[in-house]
C-alpha cells in the first residue's frame, strides 16, 4: 500500500469482525507485538469436510457476560510468546476485520486475554502499511455500526 494511504490510528480503536458475527469490539493496537490475539472464553477443536476447525466463544465487552458463539478454520497452531516471556502454543484462524472503514484479513491466534483491558490485541502484521499509530490518540474512528455476519 502507498504510504500517503495510510492513515493515523490512535493506541486503541474499536473495529469489526463481521465473518465471526462480532460487529463492534475494542482492540489494543500494538506495533511491539507481532500478532494478533482474540480474547476467547473456550476454545474446542472438530473436523468439518476434512478441515480442522475450531469453535470459540469470544466477550466482546469485559464488564458483560454475554459471549458470541464462534467457529472458524484453522491456519496453524504454533508457539506464541506472551508480553511476560512464557510461550505457549495457540490455534491460529484468519479472518476479515473493518477497522476506519478499511475491509481486510488477517491471522488471529486464540488466547485467553480476560486479565487485559482489552478483548483483541491487533499486532504489527496485521496493522504494517495499513495504518500508523499515534499514541496520544484513542479512538480517532467511530464505533462500528452493527451489522449482519458475512457468513
Amino acid at each position: 500500500m502507498d504510504p500517503a494511504e495510510t492513515l493515523t490510528l490512535g493506541w486503541r480503536e474499536w473495529l469489526a469482525l463481521p465473518l465471526l458475527g462480532i460487529g463492534a469490539i475494542k482492540a489494543k493496537l500494538d506495533s511491539g507485538a507481532r500478532t494478533s490475539s482474540l480474547s476467547v472464553v473456550s476454545a474446542e477443536t472438530f473436523e468439518r469436510d476434512g478441515r480442522l476447525h475450531v469453535r470459540f466463544r469470544v466477550r466482546p465487552r469485559r464488564r458483560s457476560d454475554k459471549t458470541i458463539a464462534c467457529e472458524a478454520p484453522v491456519v496453524d497452531r504454533r508457539p506464541v510468546t506472551d508480553s511476560g516471556g512464557h510461550t505457549g502454543e495457540r490455534w491460529f484462524i484468519r479472518t476479515g476485520i473493518v477497522l476506519a472503514g478499511r475491509h481486510f484479513e488477517t491471522d488471529i491466534d486464540l488466547t485467553d486475554r480476560r486479565a487485559m483491558l482489552f478483548p483483541l490485541l491487533l499486532g504489527r502484521a496485521a496493522l504494517g502499511g495499513r495504518f500508523r499509530i499515534d499514541p496520544a490518540l484513542s479512538y480517532t474512528v467511530p464505533k462500528p455500526e452493527p451489522a449482519r455476519p458475512l457468513r
